[in-house]
């Protein structure tokens, strides 16, 4: 899947990687997409809570190798 910009968030503990989701949504424009790499498994539930509370849309999350990747679509 494109992604307009790619926040590596490996190695982060909660909440690291929702504060580094929001800063870099703030650079995005509506409709942009965000990829997120993440290996703290919290991150699954808690990007998905956090996509749907600020407006944005959650398009589909992996897991290769014990990495989380994300895309959130700004909303």
């Amino acid at each position: 899947m494109n992604s307009n910009k790619v926040l590596d968030a490996k190695g982060l503990a909660c909440p690291m990687p929702i504060v580094r989701t929001k800063k870099a949504m703030t650079e995005l424009e509506s409709g942009q997409i965000l990829e997120i790499h993440a290996t703290d498994k919290g991150a699954k539930n808690d990007l998905a809570a956090w996509a749907k509370s600020g407006g944005h849309e959650l398009l589909t999350d992996t897991e290769e190798d014990g990495v989380l990747k994300f895309w959130i679509k700004k909303g």
